[in-house]
């Protein structure tokens, strides 16, 4: 079997596992699971014998079969194989693979399990096509079905108003920045005459003036939404309604990821001015979100706002990297790759991001099932001693997250991107590096709060390790937390270089010294600072007691959520009731049904003149021989 039918078994065996459990398994919660376990699995194994297949030379021809054509235009649907899509696919298919473990245990007892192993089996059919696809178009159609599949896993629990209200907001917000996606697409193809990324690629390269800011700008609407930067990030906290696998899901290797992901496709069609409006929204995006996580309780909400945060690190490393790759240093530095410096980074530090956060996900999932679904951390505590397996593996989350120099994935690709904020920008540099003590100290406080001290509550008390199906795979995704650093970095500058067609910048001499002691000072202030405000922690959060005004700042949220609630119902209601008006009494009453009267009216009229007498139609005759008489002599009408 060629690579090209591997490609199709991959996008193709989800999607019948969904098929499968649509037609004969939505009321057979165990053979649904089993069958949407086992399309992941296959998925997984696949992905990583492509790895390694891109890994030794080997590569795939596109794959492209028309679809649709109308007049001089075509779309086409094909498949694209390189190393960068190779890493990709292996994420989401072996992250992808462990959460469908680990939701084994934690959904065994849902009513409902058939429905969400179809959903989950949905999602990467979904995220797969996204990876896949190889013109923008295509990648649009399973854009559309990922905003589908997180709409419909978000809303599975049916009876829960929460969950109801978090999927119609994550979709409604998705669709604002989808429809600027769309207009970018149509701009696109108006001016290049094609959306194959290829095409685009050698287009962009031999006629860069085309290339414009709306362009980019257009595009980047679409990552607002699903990647949640700001000001679109309003949909992620929310969707923590859902089961606590499809968060792990959404936050790790699918949803959040086509984003950024989108942008490593394409960086070429991005101007210099397009790229530092992106690099400082992922920076304020990354820092906002920092603040917002100290004043959650929520466990799953804080592990949101971290992904926001980390999205936003990634942001900010494909626009200030890719600003750099077109200077003359990083060209000196770098040779034909520097232009992809930001794709990689970015790329590295989603990859990395992919296993702690799942990690973290499920680890917290752990937890909430432990605990008989508490979810507040201030009614945890001590869970260390009761839950060794989950605490320990959360805790090197927590350490990879952080940062921590050479203890796990995270710090390398962090320091990534830190190196570049450093060679172009002091400022985002220090606001990143802030960012960075923030992320320590919050993530600090959540093991503290969770796993130490003593037991706050009943459940708390009586929480045991969970079943073997749930902690297998956080001990899995704790190894790859640890070692995705160690592996990929020294391989990136000899081997994965001109395959990724990208680079991951890594700092040496004096510069490596001083980024490392940075980062070794933001990580350690941060945890050890979090162990002695919040070791000794009750019911209450300390920050409230001691630091109200900062507690307040951030459980505002800077008040985005009210800003729209206020615009939409004093500004788009009041808009929309004046639409309806227009719409039902001017074009429906007066247009339509109001010119419908007139001709049924001068119908009436006219059956009532014939009356079948004879004398009335000979005064009727009568009549208009003098008006056309009185016409002709003008006396009518001038």
């Amino acid at each position: 079997m060629d690579l090209s039918h591997i490609l199709l078994v991959i996008l193709l065996t989800p999607l019948a596992a969904a098929g499968m459990i649509w037609l004969f398994g939505r009321r057979r919660g165990g053979f649904a699971a089993t069958l949407s376990v086992a399309a992941a699995a296959v998925v997984a194994g696949l992905t990583l014998y492509l790895l390694y297949a891109v890994w030794d030379g080997a590569a795939a021809e596109d794959m492209s079969v028309r679809w649709l054509t109308l007049g001089g235009f075509s779309l086409s649907l094909g498949f694209s194989l390189n190393a960068v899509s190779a890493v990709m696919l292996f994420v989401v298919g072996f992250v992808g693979f462990w959460i469908h473990v680990f939701s084994l245990g934690y959904m065994a007892d849902d009513a409902s399990k058939g429905r969400f192993f179809g959903g989950m089996s949905v999602f990467m059919f979904s995220m797969l096509g996204i990876v896949l696809a190889d013109n923008l178009l295509m990648i649009f159609v399973f854009w559309e079905l990922v905003g589908f599949s997180s709409y419909m896993l978000i809303g599975h629990y049916l009876k829960k108003d929460e969950a109801a209200e978090a999927c119609k907001k994550a979709f409604i917000v998705n669709r604002v920045g989808d429809f600027g996606l769309l207009l970018g697409i149509i701009l696109i193809f108006w001016t290049f005459g094609t959306t194959q990324i290829s095409a685009l690629a050698e287009a962009a390269r031999m006629s860069p003036g085309l290339v414009t800011t709306g362009v980019g700008l257009l595009l980047f609407c679409g990552v607002l939404g699903k990647s949640a930067q700001m000001p679109l990030h309003v949909w992620l906290p929310d969707a923590m309604a859902g089961p606590t696998p499809i968060s792990a899901l959404i936050h790790a290797a699918t949803m959040v990821a086509a984003g950024v992901f989108l942008l490593a496709r394409v960086p070429f069609l991005f101007t210099a001015e397009a790229l530092e409006f992106i690099a400082w929204i992922g920076v304020a995006t990354a820092l906002s979100a920092a603040v917002w996580a100290f004043a959650q309780n929520d466990i799953k909400k804080v592990l949101a706002y971290s992904t926001l945060s980390q999205l936003g690190f990634m942001v900010a490393a494909f626009g200030f990297g890719s600003l750099y790759g077109r200077t003359e240093p990083a060209v000196a530095e770098y040779g034909t790759y520097a232009a992809f410096l930001g794709a990689g980074a970015a790329l590295f530090h989603l990859t990395t991001h992919a296993f702690f956060k799942a990690l973290l996900f499920l680890g917290s999932g752990s937890v909430i099932h432990a605990c008989h679904h508490e979810q507040d951390i201030y009614r945890m505590g001590g869970l260390l001693r009761r839950m060794p397996v989950t605490g320990v593996t959360f805790l090197i989350g927590v350490v990879a997250i952080a940062g921590v120099p050479y203890a796990a994935s995270g710090f390398f690709s962090k320091d990534a991107i830190l190196y570049i904020a450093h060679l172009t920008n002091p400022a985002a540099f220090g606001i990143l590096v802030f960012t960075a003590l923030l992320t320590a100290t919050y993530m600090g406080r959540l093991f503290v709060v969770t796993f130490l001290g003593e037991a706050r509550s009943e459940a708390a008390e009586h929480a045991r390790e969970t079943p073997w199906v749930m902690w297998l795979p956080l001990a899995v995704l704790a190894v790859y937390s640890v070692l995705a650093g160690y592996v990929a970095l020294p391989l990136i500058p000899q081997t994965l270089l001109p395959m990724l067609e990208s680079a991951v910048p890594h700092p040496t001499g004096e510069t490596h010294t001083l980024l490392v002691a940075i980062s070794a000072a933001a990580a350690g202030l941060g945890l050890i600072g979090a162990f002695f405000v919040y070791r000794r922690a009750g019911e209450t959060d300390p920050l409230r007691a001691r630091a109200r005004p900062l507690w307040m700042l951030s459980r505002s949220r800077f008040y985005f959520d009210e800003a729209y609630d206020w615009y939409v119902a004093k500004v788009q209601q009041r808009v929309a009731d004046i639409l309806s008006f227009l719409d039902t009494f001017l074009i429906s009453g007066v247009l339509v049904r109001g010119t419908a009267g007139v001709v049924g009216l001068l119908g009436i009229v006219a059956r009532l003149m014939h009356t079948g007498n004879v004398h009335a139609y000979v005064w009727w005759f009568f009549a208009g021989i003098l008006i056309l008489g009185a016409y002709a002599f003008g006396l009518l009408g001038g």
